[in-house]
């Protein structure tokens, strides 16, 4: 073999072994490939991180206290007159469907609306939807930040009502894992059975 050759396979090998790397790494990093059902600009890793918000029981709590098991997140508020009840009951069905193939996941419904879901408003809200539901509110510098973090949107409409106004906002699901942050988001009209197919799905690939 001349030095040429030599060289020519060393890289060969060096390269081929780069490419496995590069391809077992990236099999590695995206884990729930199998799983998504929808795509996010810049990569997952662009929704999700810290927030601290207050709790329907009146205690101040953070991501971690919140995500320590697989979880729902929902951005709406308690005085929606349609969407937000039909998502939040949504996605309460899917909790139970899972609950009965044997995985516990959390249902978070986090008020956009602090000014009128107080924590005891909340509860009553979380409370006829599932026991298990937990209700989020805070200040408004607070629920921004939340909001903020999971790319939500939300606008108060202008009214000359203090009490019946009406917020639009966005109506996405998110799904957060403990130790991998959000994984993916559903839309509305995703059923509670697909929802919980593909909760699963990302449960088991964890």
């Amino acid at each position: 073999m001349t030095r040429l050759t030599a060289i020519i396979a060393a890289v060969l090998v060096i390269g081929g072994g780069g490419v496995a790397y590069v391809m077992t790494a990236g099999q590695e990093a995206d884990r729930f490939a199998g799983c998504r059902a929808s795509n996010v600009a810049g990569g997952s890793a662009q929704i999700g991180g810290p927030f601290e918000l207050v709790s329907e029981t009146g205690e101040t709590v953070t991501d971690a206290d919140v995500i320590d098991k697989p979880t729902l997140i929902y951005f709406g508020y308690t005085f929606c007159p349609d969407v937000c009840p039909l998502d939040a009951a949504r996605n309460a069905a899917a909790v139970d469907i899972l609950e009965e193939r044997g995985d516990m996941v959390k249902s978070v419904f986090i008020s956009v609306d602090p000014a009128r879901d107080t924590p005891e408003v909340l509860a009553e809200f979380t409370d006829y939807l599932h026991p298990r539901m937990l209700g989020l509110t805070g200040s408004p510098e607070q629920v921004r930040a939340a909001s903020k973090a999971y790319r939500t949107y939300y606008q108060a409409q202008e009214s000359g009502d203090d009490e019946f106004y009406l917020v639009d906002h966005s109506t996405m699901t998110y799904l957060t894992l403990p130790g991998h942050g959000f994984v993916e988001f559903f839309r509305r009209d995703v059923s509670a059975e697909q929802m919980a197919d593909r909760v699963q799905c990302f449960i088991d690939a964890a």
